[in-house]
């Protein structure tokens, strides 16, 4: 199909007519962008930007790998888990394997807030409760269920509050949050005992690292001292890795992993296809009996012969490619030349991450840790002029987060922070 192509302007106003208006843009000025390739996005005059943000293409856009596999298995067959066929008995395996144990149920899908909306099925139909405990600012996805869940979108703008069967405690941030210093983990930890207590909930659910709340890095012991209380009430312990699995982290495959524990539902999403809609829940053989109750799953797409090409796909590319090591080695040295930029510039208040999970919080007093969003809002479109995709996110919207295609290589790093440097240093001279 050839389209003629429109103007930027013309297809905002299309845009205006034919899509809802909470659907948003990114940018004061948006960009039309028409290409991608590998950490790049190319707009429609040609010019290339460093795409620091989207970690959805997690081997690259338009890994030649994972195009050929759709299209090669689109050219033979596609339908539906009923059948029997390799590419879903082969992803299941290798997926599962990847696994502590005794993570070995998959349950395929298409969108990771249908992965977590199966997870709280999965949770109430174990436990026969629906009672759910949730960290303040969190987000699992735009279902009504979901939502619902979702301090981040129910208690903000438009939102109708938190259900009633929801119990939330402090997001476990050890920067601006309610505890800090080397007990951190063990006091957020105490806040958990204290919502179960209070709820005796189904289960405790989690990003295992916080992405809408502001990238944050749990401190150690969150994790450990929240599943050994949710447990002990009969709760099950739900990880979110939608944003962060498949080795971002870059110590770990999976991010829960890094804080040694072993969860009871994991739910997968985003990266998993690369951009191909492919979602997954992972729990235990007893959970997964609990959830047979004589009511058929199924899922049209969910499993399709494509979509498990395709993960198959991303699998091998990560592990070929040694994506994992590479995270670890690039984020290092992304965190260590934005440290570097904080001893030079007083708004950067903190940075933090795993791997190419990263946060740089930007603040107008560093004493006080008073968030800036006017700040951190002027530097991503004073980066984006020079060529570098960023987004804000946090409860302040104060916060630079990066979470790029894996694919980063150290040019892409130096350039980001030379870039960074000059933008803060041109807004503090115009201060």
């Amino acid at each position: 199909m050839n389209l003629t192509p429109r103007t930027p302007d013309e297809i905002r106003a299309i845009r205006d007519r034919h899509l809802g208006r909470n659907l948003s843009l990114a940018y004061t000025e948006p960009l039309k962008i028409v290409r991608g390739e590998g950490q790049y996005l190319f707009a429609e005059d040609g010019r290339r930007y460093l795409d620091l943000v989207n970690n959805v293409c997690h081997v690259g856009h338009c890994h030649p790998r994972v195009v050929e596999a759709g299209r090669k298995q689109m050219e033979a067959l596609n339908t539906n888990s009923r059948y029997l066929h390799d590419n879903l008995a082969e992803y299941v395996t290798r997926l599962a394997g990847t696994m502590p144990d005794p993570l070995s149920v998959c349950f395929l899908v298409c969108t990771g807030s249908e992965a977590n909306e199966l997870a709280l099925r999965l949770a109430r139909a174990h436990t026969g409760r629906r009672e759910i405990v949730v960290l303040d600012h969190a987000y699992h996805g735009h279902t009504t269920s979901l939502i619902e869940i979702s301090p981040y979108k129910c208690e903000s703008k438009g939102g109708e509050g938190l259900a009633p069967h929801a119990r939330k405690v402090p997001c476990p941030d050890p920067y601006r949050g309610r505890h800090r210093g080397d007990d951190a983990g063990s006091r957020y930890a105490s806040e958990v005992a204290h919502a179960v207590a209070e709820q005796r909930p189904g289960a405790f659910m989690a990003e295992t690292l916080v992405g809408c709340g502001g990238q944050i890095v749990p401190p150690s012991g969150f994790f450990t001292g929240s599943y050994e209380v949710a447990r002990a009430a009969g709760a099950v312990c739900i990880a979110d890795e939608v944003q962060v699995g498949f080795g971002r982290v870059g110590s770990h495959l999976w991010a829960f992993e890094a804080h040694g524990v072993v969860p009871d539902i994991v739910t997968l999403g985003k990266p998993i296809g690369n951009g191909h809609p492919l979602a997954a829940v992972v729990t235990t053989p007893e959970i997964a009996d609990a959830f047979d109750t004589g009511m058929e799953y199924f899922n049209t797409f969910g499993g399709n012969p494509v979509s498990c090409a395709i993960g198959l796909a991303v699998l091998d590319v990560i592990e070929e490619e040694g994506l994992q090591a590479h995270a670890a080695a690039m984020g290092a040295r992304l965190m260590n030349g934005m440290r570097s930029l904080a001893e030079r510039h007083e708004a950067i208040g903190d940075v933090r991450g795993q791997g190419l999970f990263i946060g740089a919080e930007l603040v107008s007093d560093r004493a006080a840790r008073t968030p800036d969003a006017a700040t951190a809002d002027h530097v991503i479109d004073a980066m984006k002029d020079r060529g570098f995709l960023l987004s804000t996110d946090g409860p302040d919207h104060n916060v630079l987060k990066i979470k790029p295609p894996l694919v980063l290589d150290d040019g892409d790093v130096d350039g980001t922070v030379a870039a960074l440097d000059e933008v803060l240093g041109q807004l503090e001279k115009g201060r």
